[in-house]
């Protein structure tokens, strides 16, 4: 049906898994509500819908005819399913602001496992490294930040 091996499909789903993992462990010791799992299964869907994308396309596509389809519709679909996700963490804080991090997350990871799933590991990792700088790193500058700015 495809023109991926299996063992690149495997690649490509348990790298997502994998870097989702680092995030979703990062996620998970902070004690926010989407942590391990939540981040596992967003990078998994992710990768699986792209996988399948790819297949749909080339299914769709008879040997030495013109290519018909636009595989960017079902990505486009992809993305707007990890909106709503994330939209339905914002809501769940009944009014407030919390929950845009977690949003923000669940998109950042549908975003690797798009990567993984068109295999640019590159990509993917480099978004990985970054999330994970911008959880860590970046508290700490908050912390900073906050204390100076606070009355004395």
């Amino acid at each position: 049906m495809t023109d991926i091996p299996i063992t690149t499909l495997a690649i490509r789903l348990l790298l997502s898994l994998a870097l989702a993992f680092i995030i979703g462990w990062e996620r998970e010791v902070m004690r926010k509500p989407a942590g391990l799992r939540t981040n596992m299964l967003v990078a998994l869907g992710a990768t699986g819908f792209t996988l399948l994308t790819i297949q749909i396309f080339h299914a769709m596509t008879p040997e030495g005819a013109g290519r018909y389809g636009d595989p960017l519709r079902i990505i486009n679909g992809i993305m707007e399913g990890l909106g709503f996700l994330g939209a339905g963490s914002i809501i769940q804080s009944r009014g407030s602001v919390q929950g845009i991090t977690t949003a923000a997350t669940i998109w950042v990871v549908g975003s690797m496992g798009l990567a993984c799933g068109i295999g640019n590991y590159y990509l993917a990792l480099g978004i990985t490294i970054l999330a994970f700088l911008v959880f860590t790193a970046l508290r700490s500058l908050e912390s900073y930040i906050v204390r100076k700015d606070a009355p004395k």
